[in-house]
Formats: C-alpha cells, sequence, structure tokens
C-alpha cells in the first residue's frame, strides 16, 4: 500500500469513527484534507473507501487479539476484548460494517470484496488465541467460528438497538456457559 493511500486511509478511518459515513465522495475528500480524484485514484469510489475503512478497521481489530494478556484466563480476556469490541468510539465503524455487510451480500456494487476474509480473515487470529488458552487443535475451527457468530450477532444488536446492558448481559450468559477447551457433547446416534 502506497504511503498516500494509507495517508488517506487513516484520515478517514478517523473521520468515519465520528459519524462521517454518510457523506458523498467529495465532502469526505474535503474533510480528511484531499480531493475527490485522489480517493477515486486510490480507492475507486466512494463504497471503494468505505469498504477500505473497514476492512482497516476489521484489521485493527483483529491485530488487538495479540494484545490480549497471555496471563488472563479465557473468559477475563474474552472480556476485555468485548469491551473493546463495544467502545462507544467503535460505534459508527460497527455500523458501517453491517451496511456494507448486507449490502456486499446483497450484490451492490463495489462491495463485493468486502466479503473476502469477512469470515476466514478471523479465523486464525482467533484459533491462534484459542491455542494460546490451551484449546485442542480439534476443537479450535469450531469455537473460533462460535466466538466470531455470537461477538457479531451481539455487535448488530448493539447497533440497532443502542442497549448496552442488554448485550454485555446476553455475552456474559455466553461467557458463563462457555468453557473454551470444553469439547462438544458427543451426538447420540440411534
Amino acid at each position: 500500500m502506497s504511503e498516500a493511500r494509507e495517508r488517506l486511509l487513516a484520515a478517514a478511518v478517523e473521520h468515519i469513527a465520528h459519524g462521517g459515513a454518510d457523506q458523498s465522495l467529495r465532502a469526505l475528500a474535503d474533510t480528511i484534507g484531499t480531493s475527490h480524484r485522489m480517493l477515486i485514484y486510490h480507492f475507486g469510489s466512494r463504497k471503494g473507501l468505505l469498504t477500505a475503512v473497514a476492512r482497516e478497521v476489521e484489521r485493527r481489530q483483529r491485530a488487538a487479539l495479540d494484545d490480549l494478556d497471555p496471563g488472563l484466563p479465557p473468559a477475563e480476556a474474552a472480556r476485555a476484548f468485548w469491551r473493546r469490541l463495544t467502545d462507544e468510539a467503535l460505534r459508527h465503524n460497527e455500523k458501517l460494517f453491517f451496511q456494507l455487510y448486507g449490502q456486499a451480500l446483497g450484490g451492490t456494487p463495489a462491495t463485493a470484496e468486502f466479503l473476502d476474509r469477512v469470515i476466514t480473515g478471523w479465523l486464525p487470529p482467533l484459533e491462534a488465541l484459542l491455542a494460546r488458552f490451551g484449546v485442542p487443535e480439534p476443537d479450535r475451527a469450531a469455537q473460533a467460528r462460535l466466538g466470531l457468530a455470537v461477538a457479531r450477532g451481539l455487535l448488530l444488536d448493539l447497533v440497532t438497538t443502542g442497549d448496552r446492558a442488554a448485550v454485555d448481559a446476553a455475552m456474559e450468559q455466553f461467557l458463563l456457559g462457555y468453557a473454551p477447551g470444553r469439547a462438544a457433547p458427543a451426538q447420540h446416534r440411534h
């Protein structure tokens, strides 16, 4: 990624974190100190810029998994990461994430690349975290998907309802019933 593109992306991430995702490309360009032509050159379109912003925010969140204190018990590490994900400073970015996700699933032009790695980009770092917590290798893939699905579902609830207490309570219930490394019950065969 070029230095100019990185600089523009960082400025766009910061601006959109404060609610600027609904602006036109020209207004976004003016706000972050560039021209709409430069944004088109580096990102292709407004949707391309917003997709790049959402992907960058996701990348930063995945990278934060490595910063979790390895000495914390798994449930405490999960709570710490949940607090990070539900920080009010991320709300506009999370709303953008779900808007783009829906648009990409619906085939909106210039959003299809958003789906690349939206799930698979999270699985390796989550599986690595589960490995640090001693989860047996055969259980890691399913547990990573489960944790991702629960977190995404509750984040969607949060951006929809704004009810932080309710989503925190639901996450706490999930964590109380979830023990990383505990094998799923065997399926009964008839």
